[in-house]
């Protein structure tokens, strides 16, 4: 890709104002177009915006991206002279697997340094709390000591705690690792001084998808976890709260249908493994090995709550041959409306509903019922 073509991809990538799935997807459509169009020609064949279906104020914020070309161009011969790699996500190094797991939300351009090789090879990805306990530290050393002996490539974050845990256990123990930036690439001078002899020998590859000069920021950091997860053929939660990155990360990846593994805690632990595993993470030990745990320990609360339910009208309708709605609601004590406690009940595969004339009962499945009617029952409804 020519230095030309990098300029207007990082006018693009650095563009305020424009989401990044719109980015992409104007350029999908600059692709399809016919003839293809390149990214110069987005910007330069201001005729063919309406046709792209660029509104007025996103063509008055191209207008701007290409006045500011210049110091594009300077910033792409700065980040290129200085070893840098700048690439487009239409690029065939851009890797796959962030693009397979994040889409139209992949990152629109990734600066990077070290070894670009890194980003095509088995990744796992080992995340938590900045804060997190020893069992938790402990567990991601093993993980990266595993993964490293697999020839899997770690991601990580380069926060406090878990991520610098997993960055410096692979790179101890001979493994390669990526590190995803809350930062511009540029800002992480003290980082590069630090790990300099991995990023030398093709150990390391620091990237980032934001500004390179962009400050670290809250903010930043919140919008890199996704690149993090999105990055890994699997992820392991060394320790997650109810709340913050990693659990949002952990949540969104098992909705998307990722391999998302959790460390199963210790009793009297104070962390959200358990409710993670509860919600489709699978249970590992210490050393990543599957967990058997019981089927009542992965039972969400609203689970049990449910089955709670059903528990007291089953035990009512056990009790007696049939019972009214007004029976139900007043001995299980729910305080629902009839119309609830009508919804759920046909919702449950072990009541049958009967009628009587005018009125209506429930009753168990199969059950015999000699003197069924014998009982007023509600009026139907």
């Amino acid at each position: 890709m020519t230095r030309q073509e990098l300029t207007y991809w990082v006018a693009l990538a650095l563009m305020p104002g424009v989401r990044t799935r719109r980015k992409n997807d104007l350029y999908a459509k600059c692709y399809v177009h016919s003839p293809r169009l390149s990214i110069v020609e987005l910007f330069e064949r201001r005729s063919l915006w309406g046709e792209l279906g660029l509104s007025a104020s996103e063509q008055e914020l191209f207008k701007a991206a290409h006045s500011q070309l210049a110091s594009h161009s300077f910033l792409v011969e700065d980040l290129l002279s200085q070893g840098f790699d700048i690439t487009p996500v239409d690029s065939p190094e851009y890797p796959r697997t962030l693009k397979a797991n994040l889409g139209v939300s992949a990152p629109t351009v990734l600066f990077s340094k070290g070894n670009k090789q890194l980003l095509e090879e088995p990744s796992v990805a080992i995340v938590g709390s900045r804060k997190a306990g020893e069992l938790s530290l402990l567990f991601t050393r093993n993980i990266a000591k595993r993964s490293a002996k697999q020839g899997k490539t770690v991601v990580s974050g380069f926060a406090k705690g878990v991520d610098r845990e997993a960055l410096d256990a692979t790179l101890a123990s001979g493994g390669r690792s990526i590190i995803v930036l809350p930062q511009g690439i540029l800002t992480f001078s003290s980082g590069f001084k630090a790990y300099f002899r991995h990023v030398a020998h093709g150990r390391l590859l620091v990237l980032s998808a934001f500004a390179p000069t962009a400050p670290w920021s809250v903010e930043l950091a919140m919008a890199r976890n996704p690149i993090i997860y999105g990055m890994a053929s699997e992820i392991y939660v060394a320790e997650t709260g109810e709340t913050g990155g990693t659990w949002a990360g952990a949540v969104d990846g098992l909705r998307k249908g990722r391999a998302v593994f959790v460390r199963w805690p210790e009793p009297g632990e104070d962390n959200a493994n358990k409710l993670l595993a509860q919600r489709g993470a699978r249970a590992v030990g210490m050393e990543g090995e599957p967990v058997d745990v019981p089927s009542e320990e992965l039972k969400t609360k609203e689970q049990r709550e449910a089955e709670d339910i059903d528990r007291r009208i089953l035990s009512v309708l056990k009790s007696q041959e049939r019972a009214s709605l007004r029976d139900l609601r007043e001995r299980t004590g729910l305080g629902w409306s009839d119309a609830k406690m009508k919804r759920h009940l046909e919702g449950m595969p072990q009541v049958e509903r009967l009628k009587d004339k005018s009125r209506v009962f429930y009753s168990l499945k199969g059950r015999r019922q000699s003197d069924l009617f014998s009982q007023a029952g509600e009026p139907i409804a």
